[in-house]
This record gives C-alpha cells, sequence and structure tokens, in this order.
C-alpha cells in the first residue's frame, strides 16, 4: 500500500573524514580523541579553507566572510566531527571540487544551519522587526545568576557560557560564545563556584521546585570533575526529583561522552540519582538525520549503559534542514531505532535577530505535526511546539487564535513566571507570537511593510540598538 511516507531502516555510516584534504593524514585513533577534536575545532574562514582546500570555491569563502562580518550572532566554532557530516558522501561518490562541491555544500542541511552564509540571509526582511536579543527573557527571569526560574518547578540552570560548537540560530545568543560584531555578549560577573553555590543555595530554599535542567552554553565544556561535583550537590537536595543534563556535543563532539573519564563519571553520579529516586537524563540536539552517526550511537549507548534513565532529543525546525515531513520521520527513525535516542521536541526557531531564513510559520509547523503524526510510536513522537515570550513551550495547536493574513498568533497561560508575582492579569492577557513575514500572503507583507520601521529593516543597526517597533 502506499503511503505518504515509506518507512525502512538505514544503517548508519560514519563519514571518512579523510576524504577532506586537511585531515587526509588524521589516524582513527586521533579522530577518537576528544582532545584532538577540541583542538581541531574551525574558528576562522582561515582554517576552514585549510581543512578543505580548492573544494570549496574561492565565492563560499567570501561569502562565509562577509556573513561573519555583517549579520553572525555566533562565532564560528565547528569541531571536526561535525564539519566531516556536511556533504557526507556515504550513498555515492563525492561531487567533485569546484562548483559542483560547493553547490553541494550549500545545500547540505548541516551547513546550513552551522556555518551561515550572507547569501543564506533574507535580504528584505533579515530580522522580525519584534526579534530581540533574549527572546524569551530567560535573563529577565534570573532568580540568581546563571538560574532561570521560568516554569513553577523548573529551572535552568546555567553553569558555564560556552559550548563546544555554536549554532547559527542560538536562542542564547546573548550570553553564549564569543562577540561577534554584531553582538557584544554578555558575561556572568560571579566566579564558577560562587554561581554554584548560589544556584543551589536558591535550590535549598525553594522547595517547589523539583526539575533541574543543567546547561549553559553546553555541559560538555565544563571540566568533568566541577561539573560531577556539581551535580552531586544537587542529588543532595530533597526536592529534586528531576535532573537533565543538556548537551548538542553527544552529537557535535561525541568523542567527549565517550571518553572514559567522563564514562565513569556519569556512572558514578546515575548511582547516586537511581539511589535517591532521582531520573536522570541527557538531552542533545540534533536537527538532521545526516548527524546521526555510530559515533554518536555509542556516545548514547554509552551513557544508556552508565545509568543514565533516558537520552532524548530536542530539535529546532529550520528551514532548508528539516522543515518537511520526510526530513523530520527520517531524523526521528535514525535517533530511535539506530542510536536510542528518544525523539522528543522539535521547537519553532526563536525570533532572535537575523533569524527569518531558518523560521517557519505557525501554519507550517502545525502541518508537520499533523504529517508524522501515526508513524512514530506515540512515546517517540516529538511534539512542535512554539516557546512563546512570557509563556514558554505549547504545542503548535494550543493557539488561542490565529490571524494567519498577518502571522500574528495570540495564547494564553495558566502559570506566572518570577516576574509576574504580583500581575493579576498574568493569566487572563494575551501574549503574541509572529510568522516570519516573508510567509504571509501578499496583503500581510504590505501591511508590515507599511507599519514597521523601515529604516531599521533596510539597514540593521548593531543588535545592542536593535528594539521592538512601536504599537
Amino acid at each position: 500500500m502506499e503511503q505518504p511516507y515509506s518507512y525502512r531502516r538505514r544503517p548508519l555510516v560514519e563519514p571518512d573524514w579523510r576524504r577532506l584534504p586537511g585531515w587526509a593524514g588524521v589516524s582513527a585513533q586521533e579522530w577518537s580523541s576528544a582532545q584532538w577534536q577540541r583542538a581541531h575545532c574551525v574558528k576562522t574562514v582561515r582554517q576552514l579553507h585549510d581543512v578543505m582546500g580548492d573544494l570549496l570555491t574561492e565565492g563560499f569563502y567570501v561569502d562565509l566572510e562577509r556573513d561573519q562580518a555583517e549579520r553572525a550572532t555566533m562565532s564560528m566554532l565547528l569541531p571536526p566531527q561535525m564539519l566531516s557530516t556536511m556533504v557526507p558522501a556515504v550513498d555515492g561518490p563525492m561531487p567533485s571540487a569546484g562548483a559542483a562541491y560547493t553547490r553541494a555544500f550549500y545545500a547540505d542541511p548541516v551547513r546550513r544551519y552551522m556555518l551561515p552564509v550572507f547569501s543564506d540571509r533574507r535580504s528584505d526582511w533579515p530580522s522580525h522587526p519584534y526579534a530581540t536579543r533574549d527572546s524569551l527573557h530567560e535573563h529577565d527571569m534570573w532568580a540568581v545568576e546563571g538560574l532561570t526560574h521560568r516554569y513553577p518547578t523548573k529551572v535552568l540552570a546555567e553553569l558555564v557560557s560556552t559550548c563546544p560548537q555554536y549554532c547559527g540560530h542560538c536562542t542564547r545568543m546573548d550570553l553564549v560564545g564569543t562577540s561577534t560584531p554584531q553582538v557584544a555578549k554578555l558575561r556572568f560577573g560571579l566566579k564558577p563556584v560562587d554561581r554554584q553555590t548560589g544556584i543551589l543555595d536558591y535550590l535549598r530554599r525553594t522547595p517547589q521546585v523539583r526539575d533541574v535542567v543543567v546547561s549553559g552554553g553546553d555541559v560538555a565544556n565544563l571540566p568533568w570533575h566541577s561539573l560531577e561535583a556539581f551535580l552531586m550537590r544537587l542529588l543532595e537536595i530533597d526536592s529534586i526529583r528531576d535532573v537533565r543534563l543538556a548537551t548538542k556535543a553527544l552529537m557535535g563532539m561525541p568523542q567527549h561522552w565517550l571518553s572514559p573519564d567522563v564514562v565513569e563519571g556519569v556512572g558514578r553520579v546515575a548511582t547516586v540519582a537511581r539511589e535517591r529516586g532521582v531520573n536522570l537524563a541527557i538531552h542533545t540536539h540534533i536537527n538532521s538525520v545526516l548527524s546521526v552517526t555510530p559515533a554518536v550511537a555509542a556516545a548514547a549507548k554509552a551513557m544508556l549503559d552508565a545509568g543514565v534513565g533516558a537520552v532524548r532529543n530536542q530539535g529546532v525546525l529550520l528551514a532548508g534542514v528539516n522543515d518537511s515531513p520526510e526530513a523530520l520521520l527520517d531524523l526521528c527513525f535514525a535517533l530511535q531505532d539506530e542510536a536510542m535516542i528518544q525523539p522528543y521536541y522539535f521547537y519553532m526557531c526563536d525570533m532572535i535577530p537575523f533569524s527569518e531564513h531558518w523560521r517557519v510559520s505557525l501554519a507550517h509547523a502545525q502541518h508537520l505535526q499533523h504529517a508524522i503524526m501515526g508513524y512514530l510510536p506515540g512515546f517517540a513522537t516529538p511534539r512542535v511546539v512554539c516557546d512563546v515570550p512570557f509563556v514558554g513551550k505549547r504545542w503548535v495547536h494550543q493557539v488561542d487564535s490565529y490571524d494567519r493574513e498577518l502571522g500574528i498568533s495570540s495564547w494564553r497561560k495558566n502559570y506566572r513566571t518570577s516576574l509576574e508575582a504580583d500581575d493579576g492579569d498574568a493569566l487572563t492577557r494575551d501574549h503574541v507570537y509572529y510568522d516570519p513575514i516573508h510567509t504571509l500572503p501578499e496583503t500581510g507583507q504590505r501591511w508590515w511593510q507599511e507599519h514597521a520601521d523601515a529604516a531599521a529593516l533596510v539597514t540593521p543597526a548593531p543588535l545592542a540598538h536593535l528594539h521592538p517597533i512601536g504599537a
């Protein structure tokens, strides 16, 4: 029987990194070393050229350099493992160098969100008029430095402001990573030990919090002894029932999570968590099936064998990366069948500056949720969610009202954030979210052209001065 989507198992294949000129002589032992991976991350256009050589045309490097100078909200940081998954050439011969390879590289889904170039960005609406640096107001909801208390029973602990890799669409671009010409990053003021102590003290005196997401940044960038010490102190707090470690590095640098000292340390933490009845999980961030390789599967299995209760994936819906039912289902089946990673969430891309070429409309997100239902097991069917400012995660069909012509959706909430303790109208007020303007019908696009600040859109100001348009 013909179906809209045809399921078939696809064995995972590790791309051969030696196909790239700069890594032609790298041994398997070197490649499997987390230390080697960190030391050989690509951080500049020059370093990318050293790895890729003449595979790419000079025009690509110029395109990338312009984006870094004029649009990028995240600096370039690509582990070798991740760069190797771009144009992997595992299903056929590698495209020839020059124009053919460059075309394939431009089209690659991992490249599109990890290595954005200027020509990717929209020229009409590079940023939505309501885009902001901290679009979810996480910094505004810090209970103490680095601890976002946004939900009644859940908190986000940001222990570090760096990652082993930087995603172009990072929702925490306000804090994470090194500054770019467009974004002067915020910085923690406290020493790490003082920040961790403050977080733990707050959790001890706030017993209604039961769930802690330990993140940053990426916890893989913390020295393991420091992370383990924090987790052991966290597990001593009786009210904590769930601990989730957030790390894209499970995919971007699986070598870290396969390191013997890390595996052994996770085992010690998992043993204590189990003894105290605490659910310990790892949440990772994989957006394309090309990123699911044998090394990623091995890292996930190592964590499960060490005693972690679950490894789950929280992806982001990104145009040109995974915005079709086929792309989402291919990714989910690879995660579930081959890597023992549970598909969990797909977030709509947040409204940060210069992200309009990635964002999809609410209507398209609703279509994707409908299209993937019924193929995966229920427990492995990801929920497509919109993270609405001041509201939080909402399934895309929970929208209260939706004006598709103007791309304005209204949402209601059922709890107060830490900013609304004395706000009697918090639970009845409409909170809005906006579709990308280029996805609207012509009448809607014309309305926004007439009402938006045209000067700011034609010549985007530095992000420190980018403010929402007036009512």
